[in-house]
């Protein structure tokens, strides 16, 4: 207890260089998510799609990333242990976020999509199950998180394989694919913008005290695809195309109306993940400083400083600025080859699965979400479509985050311990 009376502002120091690390790491591999499919499937240039991903993360992030955070991310770990020793619980955070951080740098600069939440939870565990007790940890949150590896990714597959086929048999396969567009694309627009609607209500900013509820959020949701929908039949109706061009001239008209929804999917996506996935970098930061403020008392929950939420948010914006394009160019290019239809039904699968496994209660990762649509994709054109070596590294960077990322927590978990006691 005295070491935080007499070190409190070095650790508050020390936790937010980590942060911004953290938030460094979160904006270099997960900003793939969104973007990833949109410069795969050349409907956004890497310089373009990193601009919008800047402005819509940090959007989120700073807008919609919650004045009042969990001090002990995703309750896996129990705050009673550290009651009597909260210098332990100091240490742990600021060690929990370097080793995460340390892997996210290393994942990105190999151009691996992993898990930022997989990570800090992994660093989590790690320093309290070794550090201080195995009965700390509440190990059936865990196991389900492993359990998301396989579920999350097979949901989003399996959605993404079925848009993908819908579009091909309803448009690309037709006599008049461009006829078809103009008939079925506004049916993808409602899709489109009530999940994503969805997603944004229930994700991208649960964090606001707004207060709606359940049904509520399905109304707007519905009230604003049907919206999306009538503005895009009025402007897909006024284009105007060379019905005696060859078919490939059509199937290029139609790549390109799917781009301009893709680019509307990536930044909701965008939107949402920056105000949710910020909380990785800040939560344990916030914890850091409500123990040394409250002067060793362990609250629940903590309200953010002023200067936290802006951190989060420019550490995410620099991450993805200056180290973002290797894991866009493994999710976009690396797997699958995509079209903007390809691209879109990825994008929309992801988006889909977010809401399905919220609803469900389920934990997930954006990241394999995604990476399960992208494989859906490729499925349904068949297994040479995709690069298996590619997968097969993503598979293992998967498997391996959460253990790397306790051993690294629990080695400056000891280093910290060692320097401050």
């Amino acid at each position: 207890m005295e070491i935080i009376l007499s070190s409190g502002s070095t650790f508050v120091l020390l936790a937010a260089v980590v942060g911004f690390f953290m938030a460094w790491g979160i904006g270099a591999n997960d900003v793939a998510n969104a973007m990833g499919t949109s410069v795969g499937s050349k409907a956004l240039t890497i310089k373009q799609a990193i601009i919008i991903a800047m402005v819509f993360e940090f959007a989120g992030a700073y807008l919609a990333g919650g004045e009042v955070t969990s001090t002990i991310r995703k309750g896996i770990i129990d705050s009673g242990f550290f009651i009597d020793t909260p210098e332990l619980l100091v240490y742990g955070m600021i060690s929990a976020l370097f080793a995460a951080a340390t892997w996210l740098l290393i994942a990105s600069a190999l151009g691996w999509p992993v898990s930022t939440t997989h990570s800090i939870v992994g660093a989590i565990v790690g320093f309290a199950a070794i550090g201080v007790s195995t009965d700390a940890v509440y190990w059936s949150k865990v196991t389900g998180i492993v359990g998301s590896w396989v579920i999350t990714p097979l949901i989003s597959g399996v959605i993404a394989f079925v848009i993908f086929n819908s579009a091909q048999k309803l448009i690309f396969d037709t006599d008049k694919p461009l006829t078809q567009a103009k008939r079925w694309v506004p049916a993808y627009m409602f899709l489109a913008g009530f999940v994503l609607s969805l997603v944004t209500i229930f994700k991208g900013l649960k964090h606001l005290d707004l207060h709606i509820g359940l049904v509520e959020g399905y109304i707007y949701a519905a009230v604003i695809a049907v919206i999306v929908a009538l503005i895009g039949k009025v402007f897909i109706s006024r284009l105007k195309f060379d019905e005696a061009a060859a078919k490939e001239t059509h199937y290029a008209n139609v790549e390109k109306v799917f781009a301009i929804l893709m680019i509307v999917t990536a930044c909701a996506m965008a939107f949402a993940h920056g105000s949710n996935d910020v909380a990785n970098a800040i939560g344990p930061l916030a914890a850091v400083v409500s123990i040394v403020e409250n002067d060793g008392q362990i609250a629940a929950k903590a309200a953010l400083a002023w200067w936290i939420l802006p951190l989060g948010a420019f550490g995410i914006v620099a991450g993805l600025a200056i180290f973002g394009h290797k894991v866009i160019a493994t999710i976009g290019q690396g797997i699958t080859h995509l079209t903007p239809s390809r691209g879109f039904a990825a994008e929309l699968a992801a988006a889909s699965t977010v809401v399905i496994a919220s609803g469900a209660g389920l934990p997930i990762s954006t990241t394999q979400t995604l990476v399960g649509a992208v494989l859906g994709v490729g499925m349904a054109r068949g297994i040479a479509a995709i690069n298996l070596g590619v997968v097969r590294n993503i598979v293992v960077s998967w498997v391996v985050t959460l253990p790397v990322g306790a051993a690294l927590s629990i080695m400056f978990f000891w280093g910290m311990q060692a320097i401050f006691s």
